[in-house]
């Protein structure tokens, strides 16, 4: 056939021009290429050569500046140019097999202009990245060109009267239209940028973000193809297996999605509202968000309907396929004269459609379009939820920073509901608009899908339809159940976590008591009641799933044995699978539906709970908030001669000073303003209509030392926050000179501190001074213990300082109060919690020289009466209301009994100062521990990852190719230990019925390929010109022929729906096999772990093993797993049958099965990062609110809310990144594998058409290539999903393998006497121990022998060893030589059980479990009232307990916060009375009791355990003056022993220099 671009046919005279130039058809085609030819002459040349000149005159960021206007719509236009340009070709084509020759103008200019189109968008690119707008120019002449000769072919057509109903009418007509769209948009351009006809044309400049090279998110910068691809990612994904992707690596966010952006746009909407509507009523949250986020939400689901829309033409083109295989007769040539003007073919519009060739491309571009319209709906509403969040954050913690102290501490806002809001409520909402869309979508894909399928099949497709809507309740039921049995498993496991935690923090005490069995009992219960609601979770889990599987079963049964029994005609394959795919369109959203209406019922809760919150009460802004009021001067003058002028006058040389020191803030007139602070008849309460502070009339002497005094619970500490304007105020006014209300320094009773440095908590945000700074760390004494830390000053402080103890906590908070360049400061009880030295070392140091050098006002509350006497003026107080107010002398002489009464407190006081006491207090104890906790850091990181050893074993030199190979290695080991926990029955089981459910699956669609095209009569049923007559005789055979496939139908459907329960089932009881058995490993395991893995593992870890990956091991693995391995299979099902059906297939899965491996390797290294950084930024953001939270008094007092808000919204945005990252990732994954899945259906189609297999086979092929594309990306998120769970698995597994200690012992129990210890006699020999094998031995040969009934001291200085020989007694270290001796015994052989249930200890910490009184006194219940009435007799708490609702049923609350610490230590003492053993050791229990109570406890030791063996070591000498025998210890060897006169009696003693030292 000769190739002519004209046409050679017989008797055609294609190239005369007889009657006239345009009417010759094909002139005018020749005409058409011009332009094309035109634009590749001008813009090749340009493409190539000139760019490599010319670059952009900006530096901006990866040239993504679009510069033009119309640039979306010339995106757009130039898409729909060609596809318009595809169906040209192919009507072409299609037309040219028509003619006698080949025709080559029908095709070629159509192909010219796809090429030429394709060009034009490149070309502008460029340009467009270049900004260089004149080159434009060569566009716009081609759009015009292609204008005219486009017009001039349709005038033609039109004058030949052609008219719609061929197709080449159109397709010109459309043309037409697209290029003088393209034409304006050009036209646009110049009119806007002036480039050209203009003399100045317009200087643009590149958007903010841009210019920040720190941006990294380019998705809302970036051209059309590269925001539907997200191509701009590649880059970061790809390199993500290079290298781990880090914060700096996703820079921060573009302006637009910025908190604080949001935050402004929500707020103007919410406060928009006061003001319009009726201002009393509160402002509706959902209509501020409408208002703020609704654009992007109607966007959004315009691309969905769009991409629902385009999902029908899947089913269509498959039936379309089908069915012109199935009559793949030739098109009749009858009509063909008739279509034949210009010498050409015209076909008709319809025609097309019914080419397979021109379906299979069809179906390929909507699969991509729909494909690309889906994941278009997602990122908006993904990226819309994540603004919205960001706002919702920052409007709660505007909220919290104005929070009424009432509301905190009442108990109607506690710290868990607002950690609620952020973690939960604010997430909930941002879930919801991601679903949002799918609300309004979804119903009208249901309608359409349900009319297609009626159209298809007729009434039994309603049938069909009807079982799915019947079924979509009980759907909805089953999910409202999942959310509120999600709920009860909830409560439960934080009581578990509450209860874990608990022992936890008192292990030491549990295991001294021998009490760690009885409270992990009371995990395992908690945990007990959590299985259960897990089981019941699992069980509406796996129902939800078989619903999921089964309805889609149920209904194609339901229809098509219906069909077979109603419907006349019969069932043909094109039907049969169009109806198949529209069932599993159907599906998703019904199963999406009640899902989305949960979510949608949960959001409305949410935003009920926000409005709430955003309606709770604010602290009163007081005027002098601002600093304007300040008091008159008449107050002044009226104080100034009231009070004793001394004091005054004392001062006097500190006023001369004042000039010498740096100007550090104004001076103040020193006449006019006296008073700092003054209070005139307050009544200040907390909330209550009870006033807790009653008529206070105090002042605040200014430049002076205040103290407050009182007994606990007098009103101390309210009075310092009423000052602070905490407190509300009933009545009455609190004055503040206008100089000091600057803000102040204040440091809490309660330490609070910051998760950050110790640097930064004592600067909290000033400007760091050295030299002030090492003056206030020395005034603290903390450089000891800064020397102790890992990184010094720069080592990071846990969260709520959980790794330091109470007195460095308190010693850092009051550092920073001094630190701050404050008029005022305000300290609430700085020495409770520290020793006698440090506290006369910080009054020394930082209170009278550092605060009085610089003439600050300080007021104190304090118990230590012996520093009254450093006072300025004192405020007594008593039950809320001041006693006394003065100075020292005016109190000596007003009240003489008060005075008299502090006396003898004092002389108490003064007398522990002279024996005081060796250095080693408290303190160098808490240094120990602090030493204990860090000096491990070592071994600790080993435990956190171990992965790096695994590393290290694997290759030492660490090269990248061995550290990318571990990244992207899914933990198979652990996903084994994890099946396995779950046992090997289920294990089988999961895998058959997996198996079986699949095989199922494929034989009914088989059956029904074979049911549909089996018919060898089925020509006379698809030809309706064949007479009836025929049709009747056939009937009844064919018929009953017909109804023969059905039972097999309905037994194979059956099985299907059986194995769908079974297999979802297996699943999640595997799960909660797994779970239960990981979790009771777990706990045994690390209960009985031994002491020292307490003190090497920080608590912190321990505790996430409980909570985050116990949770993700009980409610994420299962679901995942079942959703991995079902897509797999379905994937792997659809593959084989494709290629059963077509075998040339397989040639085309190899590409594609390389390119599908690397998209998926390199996601999910990508997707692990971005999921490790996501999760790493949102501890901080929860913690950050926490911690407002707990130091809201702190932080308002210091007036530092800017610096927090600045500090959380840069937190949230760095989440956001990390989220908006994230989500970006599966986007990218998604268009790829969906991409995939498209060539998948092409290629599956394309081997079909040509191929001469069965039609019902085809559709079979077809069916199952359209569910590939919807499982293929699921396969790979789940990997990427479980391989970041398996990580929980891991780091279970690796407390697994720690060792237990030796509960057995080699005597039994009966062995032991029933009232062992009887007499209480220790002999100790030899004794040598160490806390770990690898550990040098703390206590070194010790010999001694302790009478029964003797009351032994033991003292030494740090470090000697002594707390280490109590522990021995108990067995808690390693003895490893000699032996304790008690009453005959060696302690080493009894079971531990025994040793430490016969004996008492009391610890320097006071310990109590939340629970009643009676939990914590005896906790094995086996004493009766009296006996535990009769121990708190004697710790002097009878009275107390009995005046508590419930008495010895009374709550305690968790650590015991609802009493005071001194009461604590008198409840530990209880304990150990009621445990009445013949040996009591007492490990400093005296610390943190005030002077009367530790007068009343050495009383009681002496009287109640006047017959029992007592062993104290002490840290304070004095306390063991009265000891009959006194053992020193030095550096871990005993040297001195005998009774405490002998030794004070030798001279050069140990004893007597450390007696003497502390005088």
């Amino acid at each position: 056939m000769a190739l002519s671009f004209c046409g050679s046919d017989r008797g055609s005279n294609a190239y005369s021009v007889d009657k006239g130039v345009l009417d010759n058809g094909c002139f005018v085609d020749a005409l058409n290429l011009v332009p094309h030819v035109f634009l590749l002459f001008i813009t090749f040349p340009i493409l190539f050569i000139g760019w490599g000149s010319q670059s952009s005159k900006v530096q901006i960021h990866h040239n993504t500046w679009l510069h033009f206007p119309g640039h979306n719509l010339r995106w757009i236009l130039t898409f729909t140019l060609l596809f318009v340009h595809v169906c040209e070709i192919a009507e072409g084509i299609v037309s040219n097999t028509q003619m006698e020759s080949n025709h080559l103008h029908l095709f070629l200019p159509a192909l010219m202009g796809f090429i030429a189109a394709t060009t034009s968008v490149v070309y502008y690119h460029n340009i467009e990245t270049a900004n260089f707008p004149k080159l434009l120019l060569a566009l716009f002449i081609y759009w015009i060109l292609a204008f005219i000769t486009k017009m001039i072919k349709l005038w033609k057509f039109a004058e030949a009267s052609l008219g719609v109903q061929y197709l080449r009418f159109c397709i010109t007509a459309l043309l037409v239209v697209l290029y003088g769209l393209l034409m304006a948009v050009e036209i646009n351009v110049i009119r806007v940028r002036k480039y050209v006809f203009f003399a100045n044309p317009q200087r643009v400049k590149p958007p903010e973000d841009l210019q920040d090279l720190g941006v990294r998110f380019l998705q809302p910068f970036v051209n059309l193809l590269s925001k539907a691809t997200y191509w701009w990612m590649n880059p970061l994904i790809i390199g993500a297996h290079k290298r781990p992707i880090e914060l700096k690596k996703i820079g921060k966010l573009p302006i637009a999605m910025r908190a604080l952006t949001n935050y402004i746009r929500l707020k103007d909407s919410y406060e928009e509202q006061r003001k319009t509507e009726d201002p009393e009523k509160s402002p509706s949250i959902w209509k501020s968000m409408y208002r703020a986020f609704g654009g992007p939400i109607l966007l959004s689901s315009t691309f969905r309907y769009m991409a629902d829309l385009l999902g029908f033409a899947g089913p269509l083109c498959i039936s379309g396929i089908v069915e012109h295989l199935h009559n793949s007769t030739e098109i009749d040539r009858t009509n063909k004269t008739a279509n034949m003007t210009f010498g050409v073919f015209f076909m008709s519009s319809t025609e097309l459609l019914q080419n397979t060739s021109v379906l299979a491309v069809l179906l390929f571009l909507a699969l991509v379009l729909q494909r690309t319209f889906l994941q278009a709906s997602y990122y908006v509403t993904i990226e819309t939820g994540i603004n919205l969040r960001g706002a919702l954050l920052a409007m709660i913690y505007n909220k919290i920073l104005r929070l009424s102290t009432s509301n905190m501490s009442m108990g109607e806002m506690t710290l868990g509901q607002i950690n609620n809001l952020v973690a939960i409520e604010t997430n909930q909402l941002m879930w919801f608009l991601f679903l949002c869309p799918n609300l309004w979508a979804m119903p009208v894909q249901i309608i359409m899908g349900v009319i297609l399928l009626y159209y298809l099949l007729g009434d039994s497709a309603l049938i069909g339809a009807g079982v799915i809507l019947l079924l979509a309740p009980v759907q909805y039921l089953i999910a409202t159940k999942l959310a509120d049995t999600q709920k009860s498993t909830l409560d439960y496991s934080t009581d578990r976590l509450k209860k874990t935690t608990e022992i936890l923090k008192g292990i030491k005490l549990l295991k001294l008591y021998a009490w760690e069995n009885i409270f992990c009992d009371r995990v395992e219960e908690t945990r007990g009641k959590e299985l259960t609601s897990l089981k019941t979770f699992a069980l509406y889990t796996s129902m939800s799933i078989f619903m999921n599987a089964a309805i889609p079963i149920a209904a194609v049964l339901a229809t098509f044995v219906t069909h077979a029994y109603i419907e006349e005609v019969r069932l043909s394959p094109a039907k049969a699978f169009a109806s198949l795919a529209l069932f599993h369109i159907l599906v998703t959203p019904l199963f999406l539906l009640s899902t989305v209406v949960r979510f949608a019922v949960k959001a409305l809760v949410s935003v009920q709970k926000l409005s709430e919150f955003l309606q709770s009460d604010e602290i009163g802004d007081d005027s002098w908030r601002n600093g304007e009021m300040y008091m008159s001067l008449e107050i002044g003058k009226k104080f100034k001669y009231h009070g004793d002028t001394k004091a005054i006058n004392r001062k006097g040389r500190y006023r001369m000073d004042n000039y010498e020191q740096p100007m550090r803030r104004q001076l103040r007139p020193t006449e006019t303003e006296d008073v700092a602070v003054q209070v005139n008849d307050g009544f200040f309460t907390w909330g209550s209509n009870l006033s807790t502070l009653t008529d206070i009339n105090i002042r605040i002497p200014t430049g002076q030392l205040t103290m407050i005094v009182g007994q606990v619970g007098c009103g101390k500490s309210s009075l310092l926050l009423a000052m602070l304007g905490e407190m509300q105020t009933i009545s009455g006014k609190v004055y503040w000179s206008n100089k000091n209300r600057y803000s102040v320094a204040y440091a809490a009773q309660k330490s609070w501190l910051l998760n950050a440095t110790v640097e930064e908590n004592i600067t909290f945000g000033s400007p760091f001074n050295k030299q002030r700074y090492k003056a206030v760390i020395d005034a603290c004494s903390l450089q000891p213990d800064i020397d102790l830390l890992p990184f010094g000053d720069q080592t990071e402080i846990g969260e709520r300082g959980i790794n330091l103890s109470g007195g460095q906590r308190q010693r850092i908070c009051v550092a920073r109060a001094l630190y701050q360049n404050t008029n005022i400061v305000f300290l609430d009880d700085p020495f409770s919690a520290l020793d006698i030295h440090l506290s006369d070392h910080l009054m020394q140091e930082g209170i009278l020289k550092f605060l009085q050098d610089d003439k600050r006002t300080l007021v104190l509350v304090t118990h230590k009466l012996q520093y009254l006497i450093h006072a300025d003026w004192i405020i007594a107080m008593k039950d809320g209301s001041v006693l006394r107010e003065g100075t020292l002398k005016d109190i000596q002489t007003h009240d003489v009994e008060l005075y008299e009464h502090w006396k003898t407190l004092m002389n108490r006081q003064d007398q522990e100062l002279e024996k005081e006491t060796e250095m080693e207090s408290q303190t160098t104890l808490e240094r120990k521990t602090l030493r204990r906790a860090f000096y491990s850091r070592e071994a600790k990181n080993q435990i956190d990852d171990e992965d790096e050893e695994e590393e290290v074993e694997e290759d030492d030199d660490d090269n990248m190719s061995t550290t990318t190979s571990r990244r992207s290695k899914i933990q198979w080991k652990m996903c084994c230990r994890y099946l396995s926990s779950g046992g090997f029955l289920m294990v089988f089981l999961m895998v058959s019925s997996k198996l079986a459910k699949h095989s199922v699956m494929v034989a009914i669609d088989y059956w029904l390929a074979a049911w549909t095209s089996s018919n060898p009569h089925n020509q006379s049923l698809a030809d309706p010109f064949l007479n009836a007559t025929n049709y009747t005789q056939n009937d009844d055979t064919q018929i009953a022929q017909h109804r023969s496939y059905v039972p097999v139908f309905i037994i194979l459907c059956g099985a299907g729906i059986a194995l769908c329960l079974i297999t979802s089932l297996t699943v999640e009881f595997l799960g909660v096999a797994a779970a239960t058995n990981l979790h009771h490993n777990l706990l045994n395991k690390i209960i009985h772990a031994p002491i020292r893995f307490f003190d090497v593992t920080p608590l912190g870890q321990i505790l996430n093993r409980f909570s985050a990956d116990t949770n993700i091991i009980d409610q994420h693995i299962p679901p995942t797993l079942e959703s991995l391995t079902r897509s797999t299979l379905l994937c792997l099902s659809a593959i084989g049958v494709i290629a059963f059906v077509t075998p040339a297939f397989l040639i085309a899965l190899v590409p594609l099965a390389v390119a599908f491996y690397f998209i998926q390797k390199y996601f999910r290294v990508a997707s692990k990062d971005l999921q490790d950084l996501d999760d790493s930024t949102q501890l901080p953001l929860l913690c950050h609110f926490s911690e407002t939270a707990e130091g809201l008094t702190t932080i308002r007092a210091f007036r530092h809310e800017a610096r927090f808000k600045q500090r959380m919204l840069e937190l949230t945005d760095t989440n956001n990144t990390a989220y908006l990252f994230l989500s970006a990732a599966n986007r990218w994954l998604e268009v790829r594998t969906d991409y995939l899945g498209a060539v998948i259906v092409l290629t599956a189609a394309v081997a079909a058409i040509w191929s001469t297999s069965q039609s019902g086979l085809v559709g079979l092929g077809l069916t199952y290539a359209l569910t590939v594309t919807n499982y293929l990306n699921w396969v790979v998120r789940n990997l990427a999903d479980l391989e970041v769970q398996m990580a929980a698995v891991k780091k279970v597994n690796s407390f697994l393998s720690t060792e237990s200690e030796n509960y057995e012992g080699s005597m039994d129990v009966s062995q032991v006497p029933e009232d062992w210890p009887q007499h209480g006699e220790i002999k100790i020999h030899d004794l040598c121990v160490r806390y770990d094998t690898m550990l040098k031995p703390v206590l070194k040969h010790v010999n001694t022998h302790i009478n029964p009934g003797q009351k032994v001291g033991i003292c030494g200085r740090t470090g000697s060893g002594k707390s280490s020989l109590s522990l021995a007694f108990f067995n808690m270290v390693d003895v490893f030589e000699g032996k304790i001796v008690i009453d005959g015994i060696d302690i080493c052989k009894l079971p531990l059980q025994t040793l430490r249930s016969r004996l008492s200890i009391i610890l320097q910490d006071p310990v109590l479990f939340s629970g009643s009184i009676r939990l914590n006194l005896d906790p094995e219940r086996t004493c009766t009232d009296d006996r535990l009435w009769e121990a708190l007799e004697i710790a002097q708490l009878k009275n107390m307990v009995k005046a508590l609702p419930g008495g010895l049923d009374a709550v305690v609350t968790e650590g015991g916060e609802n009493f005071s610490v001194g009461q604590r230590q008198l409840f530990c003492l209880a304990r150990a009375f009621v445990r009445k053993s013949s040996i009591l050791i007492m490990d400093e229990a005296t610390a943190s009791i005030d002077m009367a109570t530790e007068n009343i406890l050495q009383k009681v030791v002496m009287t109640a355990f006047a017959d029992r063996t007592v062993v104290t070591i002490a840290h304070l000498v004095s306390s063991i003056l009265e000891a009959e025998q006194v053992l020193v210890f030095s550096s871990g060897t005993l040297v001195e022993c005998d009774s405490a006169p002998n030794l004070l009696a030798q001279e050069n003693s140990l004893f007597s220099i450390l007696v003497r030292t502390h005088k």
